[in-house]
């Protein structure tokens, strides 16, 4: 009878306690192990006996935690005086600070909690849950990359004039911003071919250089003021390193040649052999009070040129070609049949030296709207028909000469062996005008990747939302080829990628300061694209820097440079590094010239070769920004979901990052978590059980249930590989 009543007893207390449990219907533990969630499974305990248990994997280090009831914040316990040393025991009070609890070593911990006493319990379990056996498979071998899909390359992109001087001869000047010493033209062909060792070193599979066409303009070193489209400036060739041997030495080295083209406008001097513009030779250019500036000395044409000229058009009028091949001193007098004057005189405007009066412009070739001004940068119209500059006049693409004469050139270079095409300006040209461009030459070469530059400081989302432009000058556009601007899936993918500056613009709130706030909501709208996994990311470029006004070189220190370009290499899209970021080159400097007296060695766009040279690549090389960067692309060569996959559960909370990469269903598969100047924990679920390995440290984790939860140290990355190589690459100053 006595044990009868002890029975009933415990029964009648084990029911009051299990009722009072009732008030709760669900009890977690939040904290930084599982990314502070008070609902997620990672955290959820069961109600054993009374009180609440789970067992969770702490990393060695210091963690923080409270418990929350109902799956949210409202009721939630804490201590923050209580020692952080385990085994832990004391009372959790509602509303008070985070539980600091310091664990020792790796393992399984034990929370235990009743929420009725607030008495809670942290110990490491010594008998570890049990694990099933690893499985039997190897380490996956890294899958090779088969060089059809452009998405497994990375960028290395390039001023071709700026980057290395293999040839003295061919160096030129600019007429103007000069500085003695520096030729605009000094970096060429031979120079690059002399470094691609280089670049292959740093792990870059794929070069993008600036225009090679033949250019003119006073400041043409850059490219982007194409004259002859059909020919190489020569200014870059030299004997046995022309562009062709420029393209079998990528090739010989498993790098592939991305050419920067033009199609929007030509230089103020029209096209060599198509169309001339009426101006008159720059050699009889006089203004009183100026000096012509070294070594423009006598007068401002080419000081290369036997004869001074700046325009050999063989289509110019007889009057112009008659002073083609006389008069190098420009004194011989000439009579303008424009304004009747005779020069040189200082009695004449620069226009008829420098300008263009574009309503007299052919319209066989060119537009004749007038230039951009004002609210025009925002309608479509004036994008695509009016000129953005005075060297830079806008080509009526969609007439089929001009088609035909751009076509045939292009085509040549990629009968040369060029790979990819960068398209500039892509806003400039109407969408189905442009991809008639982009099929054409895809229809000559199968497979080859086409990617533009549609630059917009914003998320340009258009007629989406929060854009004070409309969807069809926006990059997303482009990708698409449906014709409702509200609707990106009114069509298919377009097959044409851009630089994604949706992306880049939010970079001036975050990882301008190395953290990731705002980077989960722009990814979130990644199915506006015709293919997000093919969009080209960047830091920065020769026309903008992330900062908040866009004008210069990353300002930030080398560690927040790390943080970005961990992000950068492993979400979607194919990442593009522009020269001279491995060393923090001109850390802060104006992307290109902004005052009067600037000289491009002051700029973003200053010449790199000094670090090039047998004095200075090996401290080039031990730059902790350059070993990073050669250990990220490592990393992204040996994991095909890195590559090519889209990303899911996707989560970001400023400090830290994580997403799933699953490429072809569980072919490559990869848990990412990122970190900021902090550590972090990060906690994923719902991802594939499995055996994964680290890149990054070589840790290796076995999911049985779906979660899985690792540490990762400030400015580092967790990139966990379901049967994975493991760890790639040498430890350095950032990931570790």
């Amino acid at each position: 009878m006595k044990k009868f009543r002890l029975l009933t007893f415990f029964l009648l207390l084990l029911t009051a306690i299990a009722a009072n449990a009732g008030a709760w219907q669900k009890i977690n533990v939040a904290g930084s192990f599982n990314n502070w969630s008070p609902a997620g499974k990672a955290g959820e305990m069961k109600l054993e006996e009374g009180l609440w248990k789970t067992s969770i994997f702490l990393h060695a280090g210091l963690a923080e935690y409270k418990f929350t009831a109902n799956g949210n914040w409202k009721e939630n316990w804490g201590n923050d005086e209580i020692s952080a040393t385990l085994p832990q025991m004391g009372k959790a009070i509602k509303e008070a600070g985070n539980i600091k609890a310091s664990i020792e070593s790796s393992g399984w911990y034990e929370f235990v909690f009743s929420p009725e006493k607030g008495e809670f319990s942290l110990n490491k379990l010594h008998e570890q849950p049990p694990v099933p056996p690893e499985p039997p498979t190897p380490p996956a071998p890294p899958e090779t990359p088969t060089g059809k899909d452009f998405r497994e390359e990375t960028i290395y992109f390039l001023i071709t004039t700026r980057f290395y001087d293999g040839d003295t001869e061919n160096n030129f000047y600019c007429r103007d911003r000069i500085k003695k010493g520096d030729p605009h033209w000094r970096g060429d062909f031979k120079g690059l071919i002399a470094k691609l060792d280089y670049i292959k070193d740093l792990g870059f599979t794929a070069v993008w250089i600036t225009p090679p066409v033949e250019n003119r303009s006073g400041l043409d070193y850059h490219g982007y003021h194409a004259y002859d489209w059909t020919r190489i400036d020569p200014r870059l060739e030299s004997p046995g390193a022309t562009y062709k041997d420029l393209i079998r030495e990528c090739h010989n080295r498993g790098i592939k040649v991305i050419q920067d083209v033009v199609i929007n406008h030509s230089c103020n001097y029209g096209i060599r052999g198509k169309v001339w513009i009426n101006r008159l030779p720059i050699k009889y250019f006089r203004k009183a009070g100026v000096t012509p500036e070294w070594p423009y000395t006598d007068n401002l044409g080419n000081y290369k040129e036997p004869f001074r000229m700046d325009n050999d058009n063989p289509v110019a009028p007889a009057w112009f070609k008659a002073r083609l091949k006389s008069d190098p001193q420009g004194v011989e007098p000439l009579l303008d049949p424009v304004t009747g004057k005779t020069v040189p005189t200082t009695d004449i405007s620069p226009e008829r030296f420098f300008g263009t009066d574009v309503n007299k412009l052919d319209p066989e070739w060119y537009h004749q709207n007038g230039f951009m001004s004002g609210g025009d940068w925002e309608s479509p119209h004036s994008l695509q028909t009016k000129h953005m500059a005075g060297d830079c006049l806008d080509l009526a693409t969609g007439r089929q000469n001009v088609r035909d004469y751009l076509n045939s050139a292009i085509c040549k270079y990629l009968d040369m062996g060029v790979d990819a095409i960068r398209l500039d300006t892509v806003k400039h040209v109407e969408r189905s005008d442009l991809l008639s461009y982009v099929n054409t030459w895809k229809k000559h070469k199968p497979g080859i990747f086409v990617f533009g530059e549609n630059l917009v400081k914003g998320h340009g989302w258009g007629d989406l939302g929060g854009d004070n432009g409309p969807s069809d000058i926006r990059p997303w556009w482009y990708t698409r080829l449906g014709d409702d601007p509200r609707n990106p899936n009114s069509g298919g993918n377009s097959g044409f990628s851009v630089l994604d500056f949706s992306l880049f613009s939010t970079f001036r709130d975050n990882l301008s300061r190395g953290v990731f706030n705002g980077i989960g909501g722009v990814l979130a709208n990644d199915w506006i694209y015709g293919d997000a996994t093919s969009l080209v990311t960047f830091l920065q470029n020769h026309d903008v820097g992330p900062d908040n006004d866009f004008k210069y070189r990353f300002q930030g220190d080398d560690w927040m440079a790390a943080v970005a370009y961990n992000m950068l290499w492993t979400i979607r899209g194919i990442p593009c590094l522009y020269y001279g970021e491995e060393i923090a080159f001109m850390r802060g400097a104006p992307q290109d010239i902004c005052g009067n007296n600037d000289t491009i060695d002051s700029t973003g766009r200053a010449y790199f070769g000094d670090h090039l040279e047998s004095s200075g690549i090996k401290k080039t090389k031990q730059h902790a920004l350059y070993r990073h960067i050669k250990r990220l692309n490592q990393i992204r060569r040996s994991i095909p979901a890195l590559q090519k996959a889209p990303m899911s559960k996707v989560g970001e909370w400023g400090s830290g990052m994580s997403f799933v990469r699953d490429y072809n269903n569980g072919q490559s598969y990869v848990v990412v978590g990122l970190a900021g100047g902090g550590d972090q924990q990060i906690s994923v679920t719902g991802v594939r059980n499995g055996l994964y390995r680290d890149a990054v440290t070589g840790n290796t984790i076995n999911v049985t249930s779906g979660n899985l939860s690792f540490s990762v140290k400030g400015c580092s990355a967790g990139i966990y590989v379901l049967n994975g190589p493991g760890k790639i690459g040498t430890d350095g100053d950032f990931l570790r």
